[in-house]
C-alpha cells in the first residue's frame, strides 16, 4: 500500500476522473474546487457528522444518497468556505452547484454528493462555484497529477497531501482502491451510522473520499465502510472538535468487473481498512502544531464501550496533552482522565507504561518508573501509552497528538 504523493498509474481504480481548478474562494488562490466523476455511474455509501449543527452539503448529500438509492455520479468538493450556518441561501447555493455539476459531467443533479469545508458563518459563493464549472470540465482526467490535484484542491490547514491507496489480487484481476482526506484542526470525528442504515449512537472539518473499481451493492458497501471507519477515523482526535462537515464517502464504479462476493469481503474489508487507517494516521501527523503522535492502547476494559471512553478522554483532555508537548511523564494526569471517563475499573487493578517503562502499577507509582527514561520515551516523535485496566479483555486503540503553542495561534487568528 501506498500513503504518499507518489502514485502509479495502475494504483487508481478504474471508472473515475479526477480534476481541480481555482474559482476563488481561498484568500491564497489556490485550487479550491475539486470534482471526482464516474462517467459510467458508480454507487457510494457515507458516514457523516453526527454533530447537531450540520453544513448544507451535508443536509443536501445525505437527501441526494437517500433519493437515488445510493447512485453517485459526481463528487463536488469546495475548500475556503464550510456552508455551514448559512441558512436557505446556503442550502439553495449548494443545490445550485449540484445542479451545474450534473450538466457538465452528464448525470442527474441528486447524483452529485457535495462537500465543504472551510470557514463557519460565511455567505456561500456559489457563483463562484457555479462559474468554475467549465474550466473544472477541462480539468479532469485519470491520470496520478489528476487525482492529487483533487486531493490538494480540498486542503484548508492541512500542509501535505494526504492520500493512499491499495490493491487486492482476484484471481487474475485486481480491485484498485485509492483514498484522499484532509483534516488537521477540528479532528475528533465521531461520524455516525451509514446513510440509509439504521442510525447509531454519536461517535474537522475531516473529509475523506475513498475510491474503488469493485462492483458492489450499496448495503454491502455501507458494512464494509462502517468496519473500516470505526477503528480508524473514529478513533483519532486532534483537538476534540467534531466538524460540522465531516464526511466519509466511499465509491464504487465497478469498472474492475469484479463483483464484491461473500468470499471476497475480508480480502476487500482489509485493503479498505488499511487505506483508511492510513489516511487517520496521516491527519494526526499532519495536526496543526503537532510535535508528537501518541497512540493510546487501552487494554483490560469491562468493555469496548469503557476502553474508548477511557481512550477518548485521555486524548482530548488538555492537562495531557500539554504534557505531551514537552515530554513531561505526568501519569498522575492519565490516570485522573481515566478516572472521569465514566468507564468502569478499580485504581488498584490498573497498569500503566510510556512507551515501554513502568509508570504505575495497582494504585501507586511502579517501583520501577525512571523519570528520566519515561521522558525520553515521550521525546519521539510517536510512541504508546498502554493503560491496562484489569477488569476484562476488551481493548481498543485510539491516535492522538500533542498541543502545543503553534495550534494556539493557528486557531487563534483563524479568521481575521
Amino acid at each position: 500500500m501506498k500513503d504518499d504523493a507518489s502514485l502509479a498509474a495502475g494504483n487508481l481504480p478504474r471508472g473515475f476522473v479526477w480534476g481541480a481548478v481555482r474559482a476563488g474562494i481561498k484568500a491564497s488562490g489556490n485550487p479550491d474546487v475539486a470534482v471526482a466523476v464516474a462517467p459510467g455511474g458508480a454507487v457510494g455509501a457515507a458516514m457523516y457528522t453526527s454533530n447537531r449543527v450540520v453544513a448544507a452539503p451535508v443536509i443536501v448529500g445525505r437527501r441526494h444518497l437517500l433519493s437515488t438509492g445510493g447512485r453517485v455520479g459526481a463528487v463536488i468538493v469546495n475548500a475556503g468556505n464550510a456552508n455551514c450556518a448559512t441558512g436557505t441561501p446556503g442550502i439553495e447555493g449548494c443545490i445550485a452547484t449540484c445542479v451545474a455539476a450534473a450538466q457538465t459531467f452528464g448525470c442527474i443533479f441528486d447524483e452529485v454528493v457535495p462537500s465543504s469545508t472551510g470557514i463557519i458563518g460565511v455567505p456561500f459563493p456559489a457563483e463562484k462555484v457555479v462559474a468554475a464549472m467549465p474550466a473544472l470540465k477541462s480539468a479532469v482526467g485519470s491520470t496520478p497529477e489528476h487525482a492529487e490535484a483533487f486531493a490538494r484542491a480540498i486542503m484548508t490547514t492541512d500542509t501535505r497531501v494526504k492520500i493512499a491507496t491499495a490493491v487486492v489480487p482476484v484471481d487474475g484481476a485486481e480491485v484498485r482502491i485509492w483514498g484522499a482526506a484532509k483534516g488537521a484542526g477540528m479532528i475528533g470525528p465521531q461520524v455516525g451510522a451509514p446513510v440509509g442504515s439504521t442510525p447509531a449512537a454519536p461517535h474537522a472539518t475531516m473529509l475523506v473520499y475513498l475510491f474503488t473499481d469493485i462492483a458492489a451493492d450499496v448495503p454491502d458497501l455501507n458494512a464494509a465502510l462502517a468496519a473500516a471507519v470505526a477503528p480508524s477515523f473514529n478513533s483519532i482526535s486532534i483537538d476534540g472538535d467534531t466538524s460540522t462537515n465531516d464526511t466519509v464517502l466511499l465509491v464504487a464504479s465497478g469498472a474492475s468487473g469484479v463483483r464484491l462476493s461473500r468470499e471476497l469481503v475480508p480480502a476487500f474489508d482489509a485493503a479498505l481498512g488499511e487505506v483508511c487507517q492510513s489516511l487517520a494516521h496521516q491527519i494526526i501527523v499532519d495536526g496543526e502544531g503537532v510535535t508528537h503522535v501518541i497512540a493510546l492502547d487501552i487494554r483490560g476494559a469491562a468493555s469496548t464501550d469503557d476502553a474508548i471512553l477511557v481512550a477518548r478522554t485521555i486524548a482530548n483532555s488538555p492537562l495531557c496533552k500539554t504534557a505531551w508537548s514537552s515530554g513531561d511523564p505526568n501519569w498522575g494526569r492519565l490516570l485522573a482522565a481515566a478516572g472521569r471517563s465514566g468507564a468502569v475499573f478499580q485504581p488498584e487493578h490498573v497498569r500503566i507504561w510510556i512507551g515501554a517503562e513502568p509508570v504505575f502499577e495497582y494504585g501507586v507509582r511502579a517501583p520501577a518508573f525512571d523519570e528520566a527514561a519515561a521522558h525520553a520515551a515521550m521525546m519521539q516523535p510517536e510512541y504508546t501509552i498502554t493503560i491496562d485496566l484489569g477488569e476484562g479483555d476488551a481493548t481498543t486503540r485510539f491516535l492522538t497528538c500533542d498541543l502545543t503553542v503553534e495550534y494556539v495561534h493557528i486557531n487563534a487568528d483563524y479568521s481575521t
